[in-house]
């Protein structure tokens, strides 16, 4: 079992690695409520909290100790948390990514002659695994669409990229609704080269052109700060105008794990 941290490989590292448990249901946060008088607790449900990645490290055998120490400082400068939350992918697990960054300091422990182990855990703050291969859905006309997710097994929150144009009025709009929950861009003065960008995990939105620079903010342009998600197979996607031309809408599912 190896697995790639930030865009390196562990085996070109010159690390064997193994993972002797796997967290496959990331810990709970449980919401309860006491009532006097009555036993036990008032269960309000639950949400994930982080995740956590455990891999044990064995750094092979050197001819010397400059050697050995060579490799020690190119791992701890591979893992540096400063660099923040990078891409962490599992060879056990193809075709998903996490994003990590280290939980606690790296200590080397003496095995053999010039060679080390360590244990390397990793802390996820989003708690899913997302697809390395994203689906990505197109729809170019106006009307209800069918979109199908067909990775992933729980719902995701997607990015929707619009364009079209939408006058500066209020009249003017484009609505998109997403398993009956409404999604209005009204007056966003938006232009045919513009890209109208609504991140619903990041519950933001802005226009872009068509180079990726953002050019203003866009959430005063929403109606109604409402995010839809997409579920796991088939999602409705209906597109509606008003006074207002639409060109295209491009999906990107953000597929995930949990």
């Amino acid at each position: 079992m190896g697995f790639t941290f930030d865009g390196t490989a562990s085996k070109s590292m010159g690390i064997l690695t193994k993972m002797t448990k796997e967290n496959r249901v990331p810990d709970l946060n449980n919401y309860t409520v006491e009532i006097s008088g009555k036993n036990g607790l008032l269960d309000l449900g639950s949400s994930l909290s982080e995740r956590i990645i455990e891999i044990s490290c064995f750094i092979l055998p050197k001819k010397t100790d400059a050697v050995l120490l060579a490799a020690k400082d190119a791992i701890v400068d591979w893992l540096n948390p400063d660099k923040g939350v990078c891409a962490l992918v599992l060879d056990t697990e193809p075709g998903r990514v996490y994003y990590a960054r280290l939980q606690d300091g790296v200590t080397f422990s003496k095995v053999v002659r010039r060679s080390s182990e360590f244990d390397l855990t990793f802390f996820c703050p989003d708690p899913f695994g997302y697809a390395i291969d994203d689906e990505v859905f197109e729809i170019t006309e106006e009307g209800t669409d069918t979109v199908t997710r067909e990775l992933g097994n729980v719902a995701s929150d997607p990015v929707y990229l619009l364009q079209g144009v939408i006058g500066s009025s209020s009249s003017s709009y484009i609505t998109i609704t997403t398993n009956n929950s409404e999604l209005k861009i009204a007056g966003a003065s938006l232009t045919a080269d513009e890209i109208f960008v609504v991140d619903t995990d990041k519950m933001t939105a802005y226009v872009m052109d068509e180079d990726g620079n953002i050019l203003r903010n866009g959430l005063s342009y929403i109606d109604e700060l409402n995010f839809p998600t997409l579920e796991v197979e088939d999602n409705s996607v209906t597109v509606e105008c008003s006074n207002a031309t639409f060109t295209s809408l491009t999906i990107q599912a953000k597929s995930r794990w949990r």
